[in-house]
């Protein structure tokens, strides 16, 4: 089924902890954080996308579409990532009528599990949910999620008519299954938010590298 996945990587966000600019082009190890996470979640999808708004060409050495935010809040700003769940459905519906899914991911946390999509579509198929998100020491971490591109047209009428732009807020309308994820040594939903989570990911890094 993972053959009717498209993935997003959510890369809108405003990093205003780190300053501004794309937390997902931060380096880490050597690396950028966008790297890792690519790397990660590339093989689990049909097809991947970044959805990033402005200019495109920053995220030019991937090789991945660059997809804008297809809705944005009354001052024309960011949306948030509901709009980046409603842009990968609405680009999937149009250029890979074959994914009947779309799976989001974090620009900023680059030990995402790699087996993160098979059990997403597992657990939708074996409890019949409608959508799926990641959790982890007894908390959803929503941005990481499956979602049907059937409920687009649905979506897009919550965001513009009923202004709605936190993903739980949206989800709470339908059947949802939390999957829940190890944490130990580390939970791999760790996110990059601010410079001294750099310094954390860093000594995460070499103790992934370590265990491996």
């Amino acid at each position: 089924m993972t053959a009717t996945v498209a993935g997003v990587l959510l890369a809108g966000g405003r990093a205003k902890r780190m300053g501004g600019g794309d937390k997902g082009l931060r380096t880490l190890g050597g690396r950028t954080i966008m790297d890792y996470i690519v790397e990660r979640v590339r093989p689990q999808v049909a097809v991947l996308l970044i959805n990033a708004n402005g200019d495109p060409g920053r995220f030019s050495g991937y090789g991945l579409p660059v997809i804008a935010d297809v809705i944005s809040d009354e001052s024309g700003g960011f949306a948030g990532p509901l709009a980046g769940v409603l842009t990968g459905m609405e680009w999937a519906a149009a250029n890979q009528p074959q994914c009947s899914w779309v799976a989001t991911f974090a620009c900023d946390a680059p030990f995402a599990p790699s087996d993160l999509v098979a059990r997403f579509v597992a657990a939708v198929e074996e409890e019949g949910a409608a959508m799926a998100c990641a959790a982890s020491r007894g908390r959803a971490h929503p941005v990481f999620g499956l979602w049907p591109v059937a409920l687009a047209a649905e979506l897009r009428q919550a965001m513009s008519e009923e202004d709605i732009r936190k993903i739980d807020r949206w989800t709470a309308r339908y059947n949802l299954i939390e999957v829940d994820f190890a944490a130990d040594p580390f939970d791999p939903f760790f996110n990059i938010n601010a410079p001294e989570n750099l310094t954390e990911a860093e000594r995460l890094l070499s103790t992934e590298r370590g265990a491996a």
